[in-house]
């Protein structure tokens, strides 16, 4: 799957390429699925940290079988059934595709039990939230969590880490048309629209906000957090400039955070993986599939990824049959 110009779904078009071998420190793999995230957007529309080198393909986060691997590759073998992390620029790994070439580096070997979706959807929220939650702020049982737009995957992940950390989760929606849901993943309370949010948060406040939109709404954020607390803002749904808050609230650290402080570092990485392969074993933590699209829907997959009817989780797409 290509892409010759920026713009909406309409501009995606599956595209016999001829697969290059890999390089140094690559490998290849056959596809199985492929977990969409809204950073291939922003990718597509032109519009991401990393600008598309036309014409471009797609996507970072997938299941699949190791075909081949390129010199200075140790660890991995042809058969290997593996997921891929999103771990380097989409410019150079895209994995919208029956084969891909990946860095050896972005392999994680799957865990038992999983179907091709659910190995394609699991690592990229978890690994987000942890890297949130456990590495730019370390939460406690007890503490009081807000999570913003928390019917993306993103959102659900870390519904399911505060339950399993014993956290009072507070999800914020534009409306309750998934709220069962997301209390169903882990949400305590479901706060709708711009409804006030410290009743459902109790206590001093927030401890930590995990805020997908950016924007201006930042400032109501801040202003729930309990003194000391953070706003890690890990998205711009808003489409608008975050600006710092105005005076007159508690002392509140405010950042932003993407995955790759998580995927680039390879102990951190381990440590993130250990958490969600024990919380796997626990029963506690699962992959969330909302949709599952053919490789010919790309564009009707991307227009769903865009959609406000979006339920809880990460839409997929599979390529070819199932593995297993």
């Amino acid at each position: 799957m290509r892409f010759h110009a920026t713009g909406g779904p309409e501009v995606l078009r599956v595209e016999d390429v001829v697969v290059r071998e890999p390089g140094p420190g690559e490998v290849r793999i056959r596809v199985h699925a492929v977990g969409l995230n809204r950073s291939e957007v922003a990718f597509r529309r032109g519009t991401y940290l990393d600008r598309p080198v036309l014409p471009a393909g797609l996507g970072s986060e997938c299941s699949g079988t190791v075909l081949t691997t390129g010199p200075g590759v140790d660890g991995w073998s042809p058969g290997d059934e593996v997921c891929v992390l999103p771990a380097s620029s989409q410019n150079d790994h895209p994995v919208y595709a029956e084969e891909a070439v990946v860095p050896a580096r972005a392999l994680l070997s799957r865990p038992p039990g999983l179907d091709d979706e659910g190995a394609a959807a699991l690592w990229m929220p978890l690994l987000t939230v942890w890297g949130m939650t456990r590495h730019a702020v370390r939460l406690r049982e007890g503490d009081r969590l807000v999570v913003t737009a928390a019917a993306n995957s993103i959102g659900a992940a870390a519904l399911q880490v505060a339950r399993h950390l014993g956290v009072h989760a507070v999800a914020t929606v534009p409306d309750d048309r998934h709220a069962a849901a997301l209390r169903a993943a882990g949400a305590a309370e479901v706060v709708t629209g711009d409804d006030d949010l410290r009743p459902a948060i109790g206590g001093d406040g927030a401890d930590l906000v995990l805020d997908a939109e950016g924007g201006p709404g930042v400032g109501r954020l801040v202003r729930a957090c309990a003194p000391g607390g953070a706003v890690i803002v890990h998205g711009g749904l808003s489409g608008e400039p975050t600006p710092l808050p105005a005076a007159g609230y508690a002392p509140v650290w405010l950042r932003r955070f993407h995955v790759r402080e998580v995927t680039g570092d390879a102990a951190v990485l381990a440590r993130a993986t250990a958490f969600v392969r024990a919380g796997l074993a626990a029963g506690t933590l699962a992959p969330l599939v909302d949709r599952v699209f053919g490789i010919d829907d790309v564009a009707a997959a991307h227009e769903y990824l865009e959609s406000p009817e979006r339920a809880p989780g990460k839409p997929v797409l599979r390529i070819g049959q199932p593995n297993r």
